[in-house]
């Protein structure tokens, strides 16, 4: 041993070296440990990111539309009314622009972009397809919904009587960019648009149904001249959409809905799986925390002459505690390096075994390596707490004498 080495330094690697086969087993424990813990929070982690890309990537994260209409039939035995609902009518905001400066000042709102929505029938030769007419600005829509990654032909570019359709609406039809397809509402309004770009959103009934035109052309298609028939809002925080959307209910007085209530059982999901790697964490802390400790203990045990020695010869309580301290922060941070290089090689030759799998998307990110660093090293040294108090308190003479 180096003499050179401070004393607590000198004393801990002596001790762990003489419990070769203690140290080795209790660093193979938090090695697994510390390995699942990172290989299951970037797996969760990629797995919830990908679950809130499929369904969030194609829609606004809050939603404003016009207040629902209802009437009211009086009872005949008595004043009392019930509501009834009536049959909807295509309704639009009229003041929307008023409505895009209220969202925008509202902290966490990130975007906001009108949206003239409506069914219609899209009719090239004898094929005839039910879809939503989509009328938007191109630009305000674009930091709503990332469109021009999903474009196959063309850019998210619309005027004059431009359509931009999904490639299973245009396979549908028959049709390709440069083509022209009849548009057709319910109330025989109808216009005839030229493709100007496809687009594979990843969902096959958004492929066949959104029929994207301009804000203009929509709204005189749909008989919503100058309206809007909704608000489509991105937010800073996702997780935050609720409250920013009771916000924006409160002072708009319009309804106001956010992805966290039309997406209610992907939500549950996504606290299933926050819960379920919290539980995982704390099973491993668990398991780490009782093997560093016990090992200690019995380090304490064993070598109770030899701690009775050196406390005879001078060593001080606060020493000694050092000793077995470092030990257990040595342990834990062999075992977090050791575990963090496990991790990347299970993820390595996963990628390798499947390429196409999700575990082709899981990387380790520094945030996790650190999280893992921070929290093997912070357990090892609480575990060491109680053996180094014991340690400590070791009366010299009785020590020497058992």
């Amino acid at each position: 041993m180096n003499s050179r080495l401070p004393f607590v330094w000198m004393v801990a690697l002596r001790f762990l070296r003489e419990g070769k086969t203690q140290t080795l087993l209790i660093l193979a424990g938090i090695t697994v440990g510390v390995a699942v813990v990172v290989f299951l929070s970037e797996l969760i982690a990629q797995l919830q990111t990908s679950m809130i890309e499929r369904v969030l990537g194609s829609q606004a994260h809050i939603v404003m539309r016009p207040l629902e209409e209802h009437n009211t039939r009086a009872l005949a035995t008595d004043a009392a009314t019930i509501m009834e609902p009536r049959t909807q009518r295509l309704r639009a905001i009229d003041q929307w622009q008023s409505m895009l400066p209220l969202a925008q000042g509202i902290p966490g709102v990130l975007a906001a972009s009108p949206t003239a929505s409506g069914p219609a029938f899209a009719v090239r030769g004898r094929a005839s397809k039910s879809v939503a007419v989509l009328g938007v600005e191109p630009a305000r829509f674009l930091q709503i919904v990332q469109m021009d990654a999903y474009m196959l032909h063309g850019r998210f570019a619309l005027s004059g009587n431009h359509t931009i359709i999904g490639k299973d609406l245009a396979n549908d039809l028959g049709a390709s960019v440069g083509d022209r397809i009849f548009v057709r509402t319910a109330d025989g309004r109808n216009e005839m648009l030229q493709i100007t770009g496809l687009f594979d959103i990843g969902n096959r009934d958004l492929n066949r149904r959104w029929v994207f035109t301009t804000l203009k052309l929509a709204q005189n298609l749909l008989d919503i001249a100058g309206g809007a028939s909704s608000i489509d809002i991105t937010v800073q925080d996702i997780f935050q959409a609720e409250a920013v959307a009771r916000q924006l209910q409160a002072r708009s007085g319009l309804t106001v809905e956010s992805w966290m209530q039309t997406n209610a059982q992907l939500l549950t999901a996504l606290r299933s799986q926050a819960s379920s790697n919290t539980l995982i964490r704390s099973f491993m802390v668990i398991v780490v925390a009782l093997g560093i400790a016990s090992v200690l203990v019995v380090s304490v045990v064993q070598k109770q002459k030899e701690i009775g020695i050196l406390r005879a010869m001078g060593a001080s309580t606060g020493q000694m505690m050092g000793v077995f301290l470092l030990q257990g922060g040595l342990l834990g941070l062999a075992g977090a390096l050791l575990g963090m290089a496990f991790a990347f090689g299970l993820l390595q030759t996963l990628h390798w075994l499947a390429p196409d799998s999700i575990f082709a998307e899981v990387q380790l990110s520094p945030a996790t390596l650190l999280a893992a660093l921070g929290m093997a090293v912070g357990i090892g040294l609480l575990a060491a707490l109680l053996p180094a108090r014991r340690a400590a308190r070791l009366d010299p003479v009785a020590a020497i004498r058992g």
